[in-house]
């Protein structure tokens, strides 16, 4: 096979038909696993009706489990990754596999497109940058994973970490993958055009939910770059600007996690403080100007208080 094409779903009868549909190529041998997560609706019934795909049911694990699952049965040259609610740009399987075969790439990184459910809204090309790391750590827009195409043999020994996820809780595991995948210094392949069409939508999604997943997704965010920033550390490799870009996601993630826990919260903004001791507040205005005469701490108890007197008078 030259690439195998992993979809795990959840409750997605309305769009995956698309998103496989967008899987096709008339001169490359494809391998399309679609992993049914569990589903309550439809799925299983269309996925009968559908030719030319491997299908897998699991419990209702999470995306994690199903990727790494369809991992197993991969037998491509090649991996892409496609949420069931995506859909892929038309060719765009047989630009990234030519580019991948010419400059021996390990990854061929692409920009997307961005859809709503009223139709196109925005193209958020690949952006350059000369540091990876610094990239998918923050400093600038990393585009869409499932914009890659990655080697399988490069990334074999990366899975979707199911530490950081589950069924009915948030998760960050393919902001961990591609972290990960970057910190194993992958030969990239730049594509000169989008290759995703990635759509906003109300619907609930497999890795974000609100509530008590979404506090979650913040500590699994925050656990992660624990992780990589100690990995790089202990590598000699965490250098100011990689520090720099890990702080610009590090800041507003306290402010998010505040919410919730202030304590959690202000560890985070001490051990930002250690990783950067010239780390100087964004905010400016009057958020900024609290921030910097009452501190963090005392500042998140107004917002708190702030919020909770907004909720009792609505």
């Amino acid at each position: 096979m030259d690439i195998t094409i992993i979809i795990p779903t959840y409750n997605r009868e309305w769009a995956l038909q698309r998103a496989i549909n967008s899987c096709h190529s008339y001169t490359l041998q494809l391998q399309i696993i679609v992993v049914d997560d569990g589903s309550t609706d439809n799925t299983q019934q269309l996925l009968a009706t559908i030719p030319g795909i491997e299908i897998y049911r699991e419990a209702h694990w999470g995306k994690p489990w199903a990727v790494n699952m369809a991992f197993k049965h991969a037998k491509g040259k090649y991996i892409k990754f496609l949420d069931s609610d995506d859909w892929l740009i038309d060719g765009i399987l047989e630009k990234q596999f030519r580019l991948a075969e010419q400059e021996n790439a390990d990854v061929v990184v692409a920009g997307y497109q961005l859809f709503d459910e009223s139709g196109f809204k925005t193209e958020n090309p690949w952006i350059i940058c000369d540091d990876f790391i610094a990239q998918n750590l923050g400093e600038c827009d990393s585009s869409h994973y499932s914009a890659f195409l990655f080697n399988r043999e490069f990334i074999k020994n990366i899975p979707h970490r199911t530490s950081f996820a589950s069924a009915n809780f948030a998760s960050r595991d393919d902001r961990c993958f591609m972290l990960e995948v970057a910190l194993n210094n992958p030969n990239l392949a730049v594509t000169d055009t989008p290759a995703l069409c990635h759509l906003e939508h109300n619907k609930g999604r497999l890795q974000f939910k609100h509530g008590l997943a979404s506090v979650c997704t913040n500590f699994q965010h925050l656990l992660i770059y624990k992780n990589i920033l100690y990995q790089l550390q202990h590598t000699g490799r965490l250098t100011q600007r990689r520090i720099d870009a890990a702080c610009g996601i590090l800041w507003p993630l306290a402010h998010w996690i505040a919410k919730d826990s202030i304590t959690e919260a202000v560890d985070l903004v001490n051990w930002l403080n250690e990783l950067n001791p010239n780390f100087t507040i964004p905010e400016k205005g009057v958020l900024g100007f609290m921030y910097k005469t009452l501190g963090f701490k005392n500042t998140e108890k107004i917002l708190r208080l702030r919020r909770f007197l907004k909720y009792e008078w609505q």
